[in-house]
């Protein structure tokens, strides 16, 4: 696995710029942010060796080019998240598909055993309009459903899968550690499911 300890600055070959790290938050709880956020005082000591540049820990409305790792969380629930999953993956080096719901689908397809998006749309969105009212049916606020819920690797190549429902921060700070390293990082005796 290649390094991801930045790219030069240009005019300056001797200058490498800290790697561009991303955060992407699809269909899923935020469980996976979570956890990153878990890593506690440990986010202090990766801060002077990483650029944090998007994510919703990041005040920024677009996704910036040249991000070396971007971790993505929850699964590929409708039109947004496709179109912000596809735009993330040709502007990273390294995809990571962050937690069970991007890996599996995990509870976010729980929705796949019906026919349809449109069946949930009906059941949460009409049928239960009557308990809120004043609240639009349509207008285009939301985001058009999948008719089915895919996992990251579904829709996009993936480099490395981070299982967990969340992930431990021990486990973040692991891969984010080893991929500062250069190492490719190996969690076959660290994960344990059941």
């Amino acid at each position: 696995m290649d390094s991801i300890m930045g790219t030069e600055t240009p005019g300056n070959a001797n200058h490498r710029a800290r790697p561009r790290i991303a955060t992407l938050w699809l269909g899923g709880c935020a469980g996976c942010h979570m956890s990153f956020l878990d890593m506690d005082e440990r986010l202090m000591d990766l801060a002077p060796r990483i650029s944090l540049v998007y994510g919703p820990l990041v005040d920024r409305k677009e996704f910036p080019d040249q991000v070396d790792v971007v971790l993505v969380e929850g699964a590929v629930a409708n039109e947004d998240n496709l179109h912000h999953l596809q735009e993330a993956r040709k502007k990273s080096r390294l995809l990571v598909a962050f937690g069970d719901c991007a890996v599996t689908g995990n509870v976010t397809s729980m929705r796949n055993t019906q026919s349809s998006a449109g069946v949930v749309m009906d059941r949460s969105f009409v049928e239960n309009a009557s308990l809120h009212p004043g609240v639009p049916r349509s207008g285009g606020i939301l985001p058009r459903l999948l008719d089915r819920v895919i996992p990251v690797h579904q829709a996009v190549p993936v480099d490395l899968f981070l299982p967990g429902c969340p992930p431990s921060a021990d486990l973040i700070f692991y891969l984010i550690s080893e991929l500062l390293e250069g190492r490719s990082p190996d969690l076959s005796d660290k994960l344990k499911y059941g």
